[in-house]
């Protein structure tokens, strides 16, 4: 298995209910980070809700990947405001 493999596709059920839309690997090494954009299934529409995104952080250790950390950004408001600070900060 290598970084590229990661996935935070989750099934529960016969359901797809963590839909991972996209990946960026940030960093690949003995820590690997990595950004996802996923969709949630709602059961009670029995569709995926909108889109959400997360940061990674997984370590690398006799060629198992175990997750250690991460960061959850809940809408795309929220992404939008990471971005204004992010393209501030480095402009």
């Amino acid at each position: 298995m290598t970084a590229d493999d990661l996935t935070i596709d989750y099934e529960e059920g016969g359901i797809l209910t963590t839909k991972q839309t996209d990946k960026v690997i940030l960093s690949k090494g003995a820590w690997v980070t990595i950004m996802f954009r996923y969709q949630l299934w709602d059961a009670a529409t029995e569709s995926y809700g909108e889109d959400k995104f997360t940061i990674r952080r997984v370590q690398k250790r006799n060629g198992e990947y175990t997750a250690r950390s991460k960061f959850n950004i809940t809408n795309v408001k929220q992404a939008k405001l990471i971005i204004d600070a992010l393209q501030g900060w480095t402009e």
